[in-house]
């Protein structure tokens, strides 16, 4: 876990800066389907990276421990706590190690992490931390490609031009199979549309893991092309862009 937190440190800024947050009906979700209040709840973020789920938990009063591999991660999220977001407690550490008691959660949380852990292990640990009705959830937020014939291309050039790319326009690609991990409440998709400016969009391409794998060269040039092909189609600037959420949430 020390060479993907690595990984991730170099795309901290770019991670802080593009990714998008979650739609409110996700939180919502949440609550229906595993019977725990966020309000007043004890919730392990784990792969909390920059805290954008974390700062969401805490905004709806949970009380949330984020923890990660990523040092540069997580000094982002402690900057965001020290200038006005409600403070947060942050651990350095792995996913399949949890550096926490026994029974100290109402929640474990993986947002957009839980596919670079072990799937067997990751989930024991998860049961270990958590209370005797404690619950897990998984969640991913993913382009919804086929809603937009503009985005569908951008993922297509993705998958022509960057060897490590995994997403919508590789044939074989599917969710983390995070539901056959463990015991399923119910698994959702939550539509939603984000509306963004294209340096932002670019911002959000360059914090994946697989633009991390190649040269900054090599990276700056395809987000060089990208933002050609984006600003053609959309002289104004600003992106319409279909998304979903796919969450699991279980015992």
């Amino acid at each position: 876990m020390r060479d993907l937190g690595r990984v991730f440190d170099r795309v901290a800024d770019a991670y802080d800066a593009g990714r998008p947050s979650y739609p409110d009906e996700m939180y919502r979700a949440v609550s229906e389907l595993t019977g725990v209040d966020l309000d007043g709840a004890t919730t392990v973020d784990v792969g909390a990276g920059t805290g954008i789920l974390t700062r969401a938990l805490r905004a709806r009063g949970s009380h949330v421990i984020a923890v990660d591999p990523a040092a540069e991660m997580l000094a982002r999220l402690m900057s965001r706590s020290a200038n006005g977001t409600p403070a947060v407690a942050a651990v350095q550490g792995d996913g399949n190690a949890l550096p926490l008691a026994d029974g100290v959660a109402d929640l474990v949380a993986y947002g957009q992490s839980w596919h670079w852990l072990d799937p067997v292990v990751s989930i024991a640990e998860a049961r270990r931390v958590l209370r005797r009705r404690g619950a897990i959830l998984g969640c991913w937020n993913f382009h919804h490609a086929a809603q937009a014939d503009w985005l569908a291309a951008y993922e297509a050039r993705l998958a022509e031009e960057v060897p490590a790319y995994w997403g919508p326009a590789v044939e074989e690609w599917s969710v983390p199979p995070i539901a056959s991990a463990f015991e399923v409440i119910e698994e959702r998709w939550i539509p939603w549309t984000r509306l963004v400016g294209i340096e932002d969009f670019l911002l959000d391409l360059r914090s994946h893991s697989y633009m991390a794998a190649l040269s900054p060269q090599a990276a700056g040039a395809l987000v060089e092309r990208q933002r050609a092909e984006l600003r053609e189609e959309f002289p104004e600037g600003v992106l319409s862009v279909p998304m979903r959420v796919y969450l699991a949430v279980g015992r």
